[in-house]
């Protein structure tokens, strides 16, 4: 590569799409050599920027200088310039063409360890192992856009209905569940922990702002190695004061209902690049009693992954809500029913979206006594949960809530077998780079 004035390359660039858009007939575009090939006395060059992609066609005898040999020389995706004039050719992608008065190369690209064509056979492990290369490909971009946008739509959703965007702390100092294994950290003398939840903080948010949302990371250290687990993943949280299971799953239903429409209007292209059919969800409200009666499942058990993959065929395009759980299948922190310490259900649900859950959540404990009881019937020590317990002594209001997995809603809308391809750059129990 030969030393460039980026700032001059850079000034006049125009995105590829404006070319299409705009009907410019003189431009300078930069991006990516997807493919090259030769015909004779013909060079063809498919370059691709994020908004779109152009074909670049040099004839011996019309290009200036050495831009037909250079041609030759430039590998798949180096980043190259174009200075040029525009064309209409019916034959060409999008019906227009760039005849180059001037190319340079920006950054050579050495030859590729996979295949980032759209067409790819390479595996998901070595697709991971590159995954910067992989990002290349139109597919790979069009998850995270939608990704992008299911974030967005959450975080716009909230805002409209006044809630509090918080930010809380990713760094904690014992278990914010109970029975869940933890990532320990060095945290100068004291002992430490990365947050598997943003759970206890964001109650006593609530408990003084009432409505609060936040999206944050999590991290935990089961040693699962399944197609639906990560160990960092980023959940999308709320927590409502004075409100019960009840109306927090209404306000799931209209959130994801509003993620969904959103994401059919504003990733069309990324949605028929994908082959997606998406639908807005309807919504089904179901106790535990009903459900496990439904699919012949035993009392007091939870529910497997094919139990909601059942509720699916049953239920197509539609989150079912399971209320009422059991209170020994639910965490400390999820109240029981009438607020009695050995009351056997709960204030507690699932919803299952796609044959899978997307969400835990319900009615927490506000009251102290009772929550120091259920902390003991779960055999963890209230004294390890000594300032959570204390933020409910000073007038704390009823309050409920839930967290919805980023990644594993993203694999669901996207239609995805793997989470994995709905993580930009993937942890697990095996993958710590890039």
């Amino acid at each position: 590569m030969v030393k460039t004035d980026l700032r001059r390359l850079t000034k006049k660039r125009v995105l590829i799409e404006d070319v299409f858009k705009k009907n410019l007939k003189k431009v300078e575009i930069i991006g990516w050599a997807s493919k090259t090939r030769g015909l004779g006395k013909i060079r063809f060059l498919l370059l691709r920027d994020i908004s779109g992609m152009i074909q670049v066609t040099a004839v011996r005898s019309k290009v200036k200088g050495d831009i037909f040999e250079m041609m030759d020389k430039i590998s798949s995706e180096s980043v190259v310039f174009v200075k040029g004039e525009i064309k209409t050719l019916k034959q060409a992608p999008g019906g227009k063409e760039v005849i180059p008065d001037e190319i340079v190369e920006i950054a050579h690209a050495d030859e590729l360890p996979i295949d980032v064509s759209d067409h790819s056979k390479t595996e998901l492990p070595k697709r991971l192992d590159y995954r910067f290369l992989d990002l290349h490909r139109k597919k790979i971009q069009s998850i995270f856009k939608i990704q992008s946008e299911i974030a967005h739509s959450f975080r716009e959703y909230f805002y409209n209905k006044n809630f509090m965007e918080v930010q809380l702390p990713s760094i904690i100092s014992s278990s914010s569940e109970g029975g869940t294994e933890l990532f320990p950290v060095n945290y100068f003398e004291k002992k430490a922990y990365l947050a598997q939840s943003p759970q206890l903080y964001k109650q006593m948010l609530a408990c003084a702002v009432e409505n609060v949302f936040t999206i944050t990371p999590v991290w935990r250290a089961e040693k699962h190695n399944t197609i639906r687990h990560l160990n960092e993943s980023r959940q999308m949280d709320i927590e409502m004061a004075f409100a019960g299971q009840m109306e927090v799953m209404k306000e799931l239903e209209l959130a994801v209902q509003y993620i969904v429409k959103n994401v059919l209007e504003k990733c069309k292209v990324e949605l028929d690049l994908l082959k997606i059919k998406l639908k807005v969800p309807k919504a089904k409200y179901m106790s535990y009693d009903e459900t496990v009666k439904l699919l012949k499942v035993k009392y007091g058990e939870d529910l497997t992954p094919e139990n909601e993959k059942k509720l699916d065929e049953k239920f197509p395009d539609t989150i079912v809500f399971v209320h009422s759980w059991p209170a020994s299948l639910k965490p400390f922190y999820i109240m029981p029913k009438q607020g009695k310490a050995d009351a056997k259900l709960s204030e507690g649900f699932d919803a299952i979206y796609k044959g899978m859950e997307i969400s835990s959540g319900g009615q927490r404990i506000h009251l102290p006594d009772l929550l120091i009881e259920r902390l003991k019937n779960k055999k963890l020590n209230p004294k390890n949960f000594k300032s959570y317990i204390d933020s409910f002594r000073f007038g704390a209001p009823p309050h409920s809530g839930w967290s919805i997995g980023l990644e594993r809603l993203t694999q669901l809308i996207t239609n995805q077998t793997n989470i994995r391809e709905a993580v930009l750059f993937p942890r697990d129990r095996t993958r710590l780079t890039p």
